[in-house]
């Protein structure tokens, strides 16, 4: 009986060794992370954050006392809803937008917002609200490069304290109601009708013009005036008329006017 006990004792640290092989594989899965390139992980020690990120590559995490949030570097393209928007001139319009914005602080990301993807998502659309609000139509659709510049600017200012970095504000589409896509559409016909007056009037100015300086010509040489006539006729005939009934002038006809004795 002796014997047998012994026998066991012997046997038992052997036996443990799938045991602690098993642990040691196991916290070894734990402890081990991997990072990308564009990530960076926020550690959590005892619930108190500790100053430096970790990644990218291969990283130790002292689990149980260590937590871990991963946050992405890369940029991220957030696609703004369409906004109900009146402009400063009263019309109501529909736009929408996309932001530009990367997380440059993974620290301040984590800790000093609940979840910045959804806090900036809902201040670029009361920033695009408030903005676009305060311009006229006309500058909405024609000066859109500033308004983006704008509200850039604004986004930007107010995500900084989240480490987020807003690089680009692009209005997309403007969505304007039918009724006054019919008064545009009124108006620039009545505007192309505008220019096509105004081309035609100096074209008749310049027509007149020329007519002018030709009468002139035509005063000084009667000469001229002939020679007209004569390319006149030639143009006459191309057309083929059976009868030509042109004018001639009074000089011509002096000679045979005068009596003969005089």
């Amino acid at each position: 009986m002796f014997e047998l006990e012994k026998g066991v004792e012997a046997m038992t640290p052997f036996s443990a060794l799938p045991v602690l092989l098993i642990l040691a594989i196991f916290l070894l899965t734990r402890w081990l992370r991997v990072l990308n390139e564009y990530e960076r992980a926020v550690v959590f020690r005892l619930g108190r954050l500790l100053p430096h990120t970790k990644g990218p590559g291969i990283f130790l995490l002292l689990w149980p006392i260590d937590k871990m949030m991963k946050v992405s570097l890369r940029t991220v393209v957030l696609d703004v809803p369409p906004q109900d928007v009146i402009t400063r001139d009263n019309v109501s319009v529909k736009v929408n937008a996309v932001v530009y914005f990367r997380v440059v602080d993974p620290n301040r990301a984590v800790v000093s917002v609940e979840n910045y993807l959804y806090a900036t998502s809902q201040l670029s659309q009361t920033t695009l609200r408030s903005v676009l609000g305060q311009a006229d139509l006309d500058e909405l659709l024609s000066e859109r490069e500033k308004l983006n510049e704008k509200l850039q600017e604004i986004i930007d200012k107010h995500t900084d304290p989240w480490g987020i970095k807003v690089s680009m504000v692009e209005v997309k589409h403007v969505d304007l109601p039918q009724e006054m896509q019919r008064a545009m559409a009124r108006q620039a016909e009545a505007e192309r009708e505008k220019r096509a007056k105004i081309i035609h009037a100096d074209g008749e100015l310049q027509a007149s013009k020329s007519l002018a300086a030709a009468a002139e010509v035509i005063a000084v040489n009667t000469v001229t005036l002939q020679l007209r006539y004569l390319q006149t006729l030639t143009e006459i005939a191309t057309e083929k008329n059976s009868t030509i009934i042109f004018p001639l002038p009074i000089e011509m006809l002096k000679g045979l006017m005068e009596p003969k004795g005089s």
